[in-house]
């Protein structure tokens, strides 16, 4: 079968190449496209799927042509059956889980007032050191003054009190022992 003065076949691996630098340009680029496609994500399109659906499709149809003797119409169902299937399976699989956990392992840092934690760099008199705040998505070090501009050694226990600017303001923790 023809189109455009063309096989099937060239069809296929023009499309197959075209795909594959257009991938290639958006994984370079996409920080700049992803402003541009933001509008249009919202919607059901999405660069990353319509490129693996054209380059499946592409690359699907282009080795059945060479390798099976099918009806050339045949050949384009199937390779736009196998195409939305991958793309599909790309998107629950892989795309969804990604952007899930891009969001879960971030944190204010608001959310460390009233957390517990250690200190690992003694926090001198109206001077700077460094906790130890450790939780389910890992641990975090940051640096620390102590509330009342008193010496706070290495190994306390501390209790964040306030923020100021990234610097946690501690006070020594009395509490029930914590282990880390």
């Amino acid at each position: 079968m023809e189109l455009f003065g063309n096989t099937m076949e060239t069809l296929y691996l023009y499309g197959l190449i075209i795909g594959g630098i257009l991938t290639f340009l958006y994984i370079l680029l996409s920080d700049i496209l992803e402003g541009i496609f933001e509008v249009l994500s919202d919607s059901l399109f999405n660069p990353t799927l319509v490129l693996s659906f054209i380059t499946l499709l592409s690359g699907t149809g282009f080795v059945m042509e060479k390798l099976t003797s099918l009806n050339s119409l045949l050949i384009l169902a199937g390779s736009t059956v196998t195409a939305l299937v991958l793309v599909t399976l790309l998107n629950i699989f892989v795309l969804v889980p990604l952007s899930s956990a891009e969001e879960s392992n971030t944190y204010a840092v608001e959310d460390l007032q009233g957390r517990i934690g250690k200190v690992i760099i003694t926090i001198p008199v109206d001077g700077y050191g460094e906790v130890l705040i450790s939780g389910n998505g890992g641990n975090i070090a940051k640096a620390a003054k102590s509330l009342d501009n008193t010496l706070i050694k290495e190994g306390t226990e501390i209790l964040v009190i306030d923020i100021d600017n990234g610097v946690l303001h501690v006070a020594p923790y009395e509490g029930a022992s914590i282990h880390m």
